[in-house]
C-alpha cells in the first residue's frame, strides 16, 4: 500500500502545475475549499486547479508497452487516463453514472478516505515561487489522491 506520498517536485525544473486562476472565477464546490490567492502580482481569487492529483512524476509514473519496448510516463498524459478508468470502475459499481464528479469530490467528508490528503511539498521550480502542499485542498495536489474503494462507498 502507498505509505506517503509527496507534491511531485525533481528540483531539476519539472514539477507538477496548479495555481490559482485569473481568469475563471471560483466555482460554487470550491467555496469552501479554502483556494487562495494568486501568487501571481494582483493577487485575484479563481478557479484553483488541480481538483485532484495522481502521479505524475516521470520517474515513478506508469509503466507502458510502446512499440515493444517498457517505458515510464508521467504528467497529465498519466493521470488523466488513470482518473478516466477510475470513474470508469466506479460507474460499474453503481446503480447511477457518476456524472459530473468534482462537486461531489469536495461534498466528500474527509472521514470518508476516498482521497488521501497530501500535505509535503511544493511546486516551486528553480527560482520560480510556487504553492506548497496543506492540509485540506491546496494547489499541488487538489484534494489529494484517490482511494478507489473508498471514493466508491463514499459516493
Amino acid at each position: 500500500g502507498i505509505t506517503s506520498e509527496t507534491v511531485w517536485n525533481n528540483r531539476d525544473g519539472w514539477a507538477t502545475g496548479g495555481g490559482v486562476s485569473e481568469f475563471f472565477g471560483l466555482p460554487a464546490y470550491q467555496k469552501g475549499a479554502g483556494v487562495p490567492k494568486s501568487i501571481n502580482p494582483g493577487g485575484k481569487t479563481g478557479r484553483g486547479v488541480p481538483d485532484i492529483c495522481g502521479n505524475a512524476d516521470s520517474d515513478t509514473g506508469f509503466i507502458i508497452r510502446v512499440d515493444g519496448s517498457n517505458q515510464v510516463i508521467g504528467g497529465t498524459s498519466a493521470v488523466s487516463p488513470l482518473w478516466a478508468g477510475l470513474i470508469a470502475v466506479l460507474n460499474s459499481g453503481r446503480a447511477q453514472p457518476v456524472g459530473f464528479i468534482t462537486p461531489k469530490l469536495y461534498a466528500l467528508k474527509s472521514t470518508a478516505n476516498a482521497l488521501r490528503d497530501i500535505t509535503d511539498g511544493d511546486n516551486g521550480v528553480n527560482t520560480v515561487k510556487g504553492y506548497k502542499a496543506k492540509a485540506g485542498w491546496d494547489p499541488c495536489t487538489g484534494l489529494g489522491s484517490p482511494h478507489g474503494a473508498n471514493l466508491l462507498a463514499a459516493l
